[in-house]
């Protein structure tokens, strides 16, 4: 899994020495710290810090590439953290662990905000952002965030399978058929085959719709919460053959239904917008960050 190069179209460790630099933003100046594990941009006002996670094959220089919220960010005194843990659809336990102490050194070693943090994710970098704030909150880690959001991410672990199972049969394009190689033969090692059972799915995925299942979000009750994505079926079908139930766009608004009832939180949004996903070198994909409004972020974060 860690050498996995293929890039996937639905989803798709102490640091040894720092680069500094200073940055000059408008009017805003900045510290950039760059390690192994994540980059920072730091700003000097110091009114809040926003996480950001990778999607699966990525890292965090690919999300200042993709992601334009630095610059914005630094106006309103929002530091930039983007971490480089990629390739984890999900996190058990022990990697939780490992994450929390990792943020909460982070923030304690560069001074950051411990006041208004929001944690972000982009694909596979959603599931993250969701699971390590439930996480977070749980244990009353001293990184506490005071939002979340993900973009257009896999929450259903037990839908990718299948929706990777129907692409195998359909055999329509090799993007699609390298990816739901990958994915089936990845959670049959993982999970089993779920004609077997559903626990392991259940047990690491965000959300479950089969069985309705959000234990691992419980947690998320008090938060502000947004899901960004583009349904844009036309581009999906085209491209893969695939339906509206097949993409992250079905569950994420059926997640976002399930916890406004559930938590009878007024502050979750699905955000769904209309061709605005296209990648930084000018491709037209659905799937990507810059259905995101980075003013508008700001102005949440802000509010």
């Amino acid at each position: 899994m860690r050498t996995l190069i293929i890039i996937l179209a639905f989803i798709v460790i102490s640091c040894k020495g720092q680069n500094k630099e200073n940055n000059q933003t408008e009017k805003t100046i900045s510290e950039k710290i760059t390690t192994s594990k994540f980059d920072l941009i730091k700003s000097k006002k110091q009114k809040g810090l926003l996480i950001l996670f990778p999607c699966f094959p990525c890292d965090a220089k690919n999300t200042f590439s993709e992601f334009k919220i630095s610059e914005i960010s630094l106006k309103n005194g929002f530091s930039v953290l983007a971490m480089n843990l990629n390739q984890h659809l999900f996190l058990n336990q022990s990697e939780k662990q490992q994450l929390a102490e990792q943020l909460e050194k982070i923030v304690l070693e560069n001074n950051l905000s411990k006041e208004n943090i929001f944690i972000g994710g982009f694909s596979s970098g959603g599931n993250v952002s969701l699971l390590i704030s439930d996480f977070l909150i749980k244990n009353k880690s001293k990184v506490q965030p005071k939002g979340v959001f993900v973009v257009d991410s896999p929450i259903d672990l037990l839908a990718l399978y299948k929706t990777a199972q129907k692409n195998l049969k359909m055999k329509f394009s090799e993007p699609s058929i390298q990816e739901a190689t990958w994915i089936k033969s990845f959670f049959d090692k993982e999970f089993g085959n779920p004609e077997n059972g559903i626990e392991n799915y259940e047990k690491y995925s965000p959300f479950t719709l089969e069985t309705q299942n959000i234990e691992n979000l419980k947690n998320l009750k008090n938060l502000n919460i947004r899901f960004y994505t583009e349904p844009d079926l036309k581009w999906w079908q085209e491209n893969r053959k695939n339906e509206y139930q097949d993409l992250n766009a079905y569950y994420l608004k059926k997640l976002s239904d399930k916890l406004k009832t559930e938590f009878g939180n007024e502050n979750i949004e699905l955000i769904e917008t209309e061709n605005k996903g296209y990648r930084a070198n000018g491709e037209r994909h659905p799937h990507s960050w810059a259905i995101v409004n980075e003013k508008d972020l700001i102005e949440w974060m802000t509010k």
